[in-house]
């Protein structure tokens, strides 16, 4: 099976609460197939989640940055040609993305810097024949050993190893 499109960027955010409506975006990792890299942590304030104190705070670098700066880094990133963002968990990184970037109902599709559709790599999986959870507990090491991917290599949720994984995973499955 043959991508429509090699013009991708792989991205991650880790964020304060699931409830997009509570939480803030506190960083995004974003990689592209060569392997370029982007990681920004943002300024946040309010509610954190006892979990995500416990599990993501631990991993930032302390170098939070302003909402504007981070969404006119991210949108550099991106660059001119609108590329396709691939995420594992759609659901809750693009509404963060969407909230830093300041996308509202007044604004086109034209004035993201990448293209609109978001692809979900649950459901890359789901259309390979896999369990769209691979990434999930104990089915990640199994997908990860099958794919010969080391996963002491990288850092479990922390944005820019989550983007790097997902980078490699899907290059192993697609065999670029």
């Amino acid at each position: 099976m043959k991508p429509h499109s090699d013009n991708i960027i792989f991205f991650d955010t880790e964020f304060t609460s699931l409830d997009p409506y509570k939480g803030e975006i506190i960083s995004i990792g974003l990689v592209k197939p060569s392997g370029e890299e982007l990681y920004l942590e943002v300024e946040h304030q309010g509610y954190v989640n006892p979990w995500v104190k416990d599990n993501v705070v631990p991993l930032l670098e302390g170098k939070p940055l302003p909402r504007e700066r981070v969404a006119r880094e991210v949108n550099k990133f991106a660059g001119e040609t609108m590329p396709f963002l691939v995420s594992y968990v759609v659901e809750f990184d693009a509404p963060y993305l969407y909230k830093l970037l300041g996308v509202t109902d007044e604004q086109t599709n034209k004035s993201l810097p990448y293209h609109w559709v978001v692809i979900d790599f649950a459901s890359l999986l789901f259309g390979m024949g896999r369990s769209p959870d691979s990434l999930s507990g104990s089915k990640k090491s199994a997908l990860l050993a099958e794919l010969g991917i080391d996963r002491s290599a990288y850092r479990e949720h922390h944005a820019l190893e989550d983007a790097k994984l997902l980078r490699d995973i899907y290059l192993k499955l697609f065999g670029s």
